[in-house]
């Protein structure tokens, strides 16, 4: 399904690990993926009120749980830098559809990272 959303398809996912090279493209692809997913979700199931909008930024917080052990095997890691980077795209999607009050916090509160 393609995104619509102007904001969303103009934005540089995870842009910074991208540019830092203790960061491998390939699993910086994956996690981008699952940010481009959680776009294609809200537009697919547009969440009524920021209950329904955690529930999918905290399924694909999972996912990036779950990514950790690909980072690791490539002698990388989700550290204080990768977390900012992902927090902040996780807001930036919630701000691009509407959702100007969400707490970042919540949105990822199901991080292991």
């Amino acid at each position: 399904m393609p995104i619509n959303n102007q904001q969303v398809t103009a934005h540089s996912f995870l842009r910074g690990l991208y540019e830092d090279d203790y960061y491998p493209d390939h699993v910086v692809d994956r996690g981008k993926a699952i940010l481009l997913r959680l776009c294609e979700n809200i537009e697919a199931h547009p969440p009524v009120g920021l209950t329904a909008l955690y529930a999918l930024a905290q399924a694909a917080t999972e996912e990036f749980n779950d990514l950790e052990a690909e980072f690791e095997a490539a002698d990388s890691e989700i550290e204080s830098m990768a977390r900012d980077e992902i927090a902040e795209d996780f807001w930036f999607i919630a701000r691009a559809y509407g959702f100007t009050e969400a707490d970042v916090e919540e949105l990822i509160a199901t991080r292991e990272w």
